[in-house]
Formats: C-alpha cells, sequence, structure tokens
C-alpha cells in the first residue's frame, strides 16, 4: 500500500507548524503515531 505524498506533506506541515520539530524526526514516525499526533494537536486547538 502506498502512502499519498500529499498527505504526508500535509501532516508533517501540521505538525511541524505546531512542534516545531525538525523534518528528519517527523518522517520517522510511523504512520500511525504521525497521524495520533496530528488528532491531539487538532484537538488542542479545538478542532
Amino acid at each position: 500500500m502506498t502512502y499519498a505524498a500529499d498527505q504526508l506533506y500535509e501532516e508533517v506541515a501540521y505538525l511541524a507548524y505546531h512542534f516545531h520539530w525538525p523534518l528528519d524526526q517527523l518522517l520517522d514516525l510511523e504512520h500511525a503515531e504521525r497521524l495520533r499526533f496530528v488528532a491531539q494537536v487538532a484537538r488542542l486547538n479545538g478542532g
């Protein structure tokens, strides 16, 4: 299964914006872990 590049960029940009983590750290996250962080940030932002 391939993971859409646009979706990956969106997740990484979202987390980089909020956490200020370097790109290599964000790309090293497992997909499920990255999505969990995205969901948590969204909840913190009221979304």
